[in-house]
């Protein structure tokens, strides 16, 4: 797959552990709650809220939760209005990073990537530093038990995929453009495939070979994501093979 990285691989085995560090109904919760702010409190016609909606009932969200969450954002229930914020640098070997946030103190939050990114080998670059190397784009993964390769690549491309990739060997990655994404997906679990993963991520254009320097770049994305405010991180680095045992 041109320009895929392999964090987005990593995010999605990562994805057990994160429900148990806690960290994972808050970051939900911020998404269900910006969303439904931004398109409504409708999940039906509004695809990012349904996506929200969808990763948070995944991680055994109480529906209370999500309720409440959404009338927060529709302006129902009082709480914390929150900003969303991009930022962009560089890591261990060059990898750019992109790194969505969504915070109610912009200046804590800016000075928390700064730092982190400074302490574990990057930079925090200017607006417009990196952005132009990723698009975004939709992602779907299927556990390889789920589907055989023959079947799941020919029902997405026959849907309107862009590309399919099957060299992990725990998961097949299926990329579509941003209008397709909603059909592909309905398409897909219409035809009974299980998806592990369906959402909207920012794809690299390019890649950069990171090598030795793996180890610190993983090091550094776990490190951001793990900051409470930090809702995703993208990263053009290539990781070789060798260096996700421990991911």
């Amino acid at each position: 797959m041109s320009g895929h990285s392999k964090w987005s691989t990593i995010k999605h085995k990562k994805g057990a552990a994160d429900a148990k560090r806690g960290r994972l109904f808050t970051k939900l919760i911020k998404e269900i709650t910006m969303s439904a702010k931004v398109g409504g409190g409708v999940v039906d016609s509004n695809p990012r809220l349904r996506s929200a909606v969808l990763a948070a009932k995944k991680a055994s969200m109480p529906s209370d939760n999500i309720d409440k969450a959404i009338k927060r954002g529709t302006g129902e229930l009082e709480g914390v209005t929150y900003e969303e914020i991009t930022y962009e640098g560089y890591g261990p070997g060059g990898a750019a990073i992109l790194i969505e946030a969504m915070t109610d103190n912009k200046n804590r939050t800016t000075a928390e990537v700064r730092h982190l990114l400074s302490k574990y080998g990057g930079n925090l670059g200017a607006t417009g530093s990196v952005a132009f190397q990723f698009s975004k784009k939709g992602y779907i993964a299927v556990e390889r038990s789920a589907a055989t390769e023959d079947a799941l690549m020919e029902a997405a491309l026959e849907a309107g995929a862009e590309d399919f990739h099957a060299e992990d060997s725990d998961i097949y990655e299926i990329i579509t453009d941003l209008a397709s994404f909603e059909t592909v997906k309905a398409q897909l679990e219409a035809k009974k495939f299980a998806l592990q993963t369906a959402e909207l991520q920012m794809i690299p254009s390019t890649t950069v070979a990171v090598g030795d320097k793996a180890p610190a770049l993983l090091k550094l994305l776990d490190m951001l994501e793990d900051n409470d405010d930090v809702q995703k991180v993208w990263s053009s680095g290539d990781i070789d093979d060798q260096y996700l045992q421990d991911a």
